[in-house]
């Protein structure tokens, strides 16, 4: 019987990103991708977020982070948001650590009670760390287009690594193309290995942008945390915006600062609680 038969869970969503919360720290038995398929089938969200033992002193838990397709996500910044709601409303904690794939992330109540903070790290600019199939000297701006080749609809974005590989393209208006018809395309081209998140970007001013994104194996999204985050450090490295700035997406909004004395980048915003359940047994029928 799969580890999820009978589980709790909380559906919660950060601005609009659909997140499910397992707590499975009680038990050794991972979630394989076909659970997590199956879940999505019937619970639909954009990230599960499932919490494991601890494998390092001085965290709260492992986390395991799938996307609704069943592949995994090395961060996912509005998970890590409800994740800590979650822990802080049951302990009475303001500041916790957790180990992800993309490694430690920490975060702590933020300046009101309804916002949570977390530091998603240091971002990651080189060709091979985000990973690109070929080298690119200058991130800043990568060959890449789609459209015809004398007048293309998109080109030359930014790159980043946020823990997950992204894409950012500049645009003037972010509602004036079809992002769920280019994005699984831009998602799956072959200059990005490991697939990539796709999102269009609108410099407000230098304190705002506005984004819209494609989720790497989760498809249009209300709001992607890690895009915020990327599109902000994308934006400041081309000196085109200020290293703390508002991040609009459809969902909501999102505060990034990219801190100037490690380098860290920190997204504050809320997380909002919609329904704790437990999952039926026949959800994982014929699931190996």
């Amino acid at each position: 019987m799969s580890v999820l038969a009978n589980h709790a869970f909380a559906k919660m969503n950060g601005i609009g990103n659909e997140i499910v919360v397992v707590d499975l720290r009680d038990g050794k038995a991972a979630v394989t991708p076909e659970e997590a398929r199956a879940v999505a089938a019937h619970v639909p969200y954009d990230q599960l977020m499932v919490l494991s033992r601890p494998r390092l002193d001085g965290t709260e838990a492992f986390i395991r982070i799938y996307n609704n397709d069943g592949s995994e996500a090395g961060a996912c910044g509005n998970g890590m948001r409800c994740v800590v709601r979650r822990l802080f409303e049951a302990t009475g904690q303001s500041t916790a650590t957790f180990e992800t794939k993309a490694g430690l992330l920490s975060c702590w109540q933020g300046p009101t009670p309804d916002l949570y903070t977390v530091d998603m790290g240091a971002p990651k600019f080189g060709w091979q760390d985000i990973p690109l199939a070929e080298e690119f000297r200058d991130t800043r701006y990568i060959e890449l287009q789609i459209g015809p080749i004398d007048a293309p609809l998109l080109h030359s974005p930014s790159a980043v690594s946020m823990g997950n590989p992204h894409a950012i393209f500049w645009v003037d208006d972010v509602n004036a193309y079809d992002l769920g018809r280019f994005g699984p395309l831009l998602e799956n081209h072959p200059i990005f290995p490991e697939r990539a998140n796709i999102t269009l970007a609108h410099i407000v001013d230098r304190d705002h942008i506005t984004i819209r994104t494609w989720e790497r194996g989760a498809g249009l999204t209300k709001a992607c945390g890690s895009a915020g985050c990327a599109t902000a450090v994308a934006a400041a490295r081309l000196k085109r915006a200020n290293r703390t700035v508002e991040i609009t997406l459809p969902g909501g909004k999102l505060s990034i600062e990219w801190r100037e004395r490690d380098d860290h980048v920190l997204m504050t915003g809320p997380a909002t609680f919609e329904y704790e359940a437990q999952f039926d047994p026949a959800l994982f029928a014929g699931v190996a």
